[in-house]
């Protein structure tokens, strides 16, 4: 069985995500510092998919099995060392 989304909703600290099985995830939004950046109007425009919720205006893409998994924004900053 194949789980995905089906809402995205915030409040001032936490991500809520419905999931097609019944279960709701909330995910604190430190866990992705551009979303935790946003504005909640970027918030809201959000898409749905298969495997994730994707904000292109926010240039986010979060997977329904990394956030299953309790994995939060896996990007690495840039060092200051390599400058």
């Amino acid at each position: 069985m194949s789980i995905s989304a089906t809402e995205v909703r915030f409040d001032d600290a936490t991500m809520w995500v419905s999931l097609t099985d019944g279960r709701i995830l909330g995910v604190p939004l430190a866990w992705f510092p551009r979303l935790l950046a946003a504005a909640p109007a970027d918030l809201q425009r959000y898409e749905l998919s298969p495997t994730g919720i994707h904000w292109a205006g926010l240039d986010e893409d979060i997977s329904v099995a990394g956030l299953l998994a309790g994995r939060g924004d896996q990007t690495r900053p840039v060092s200051m060392a390599a400058e």
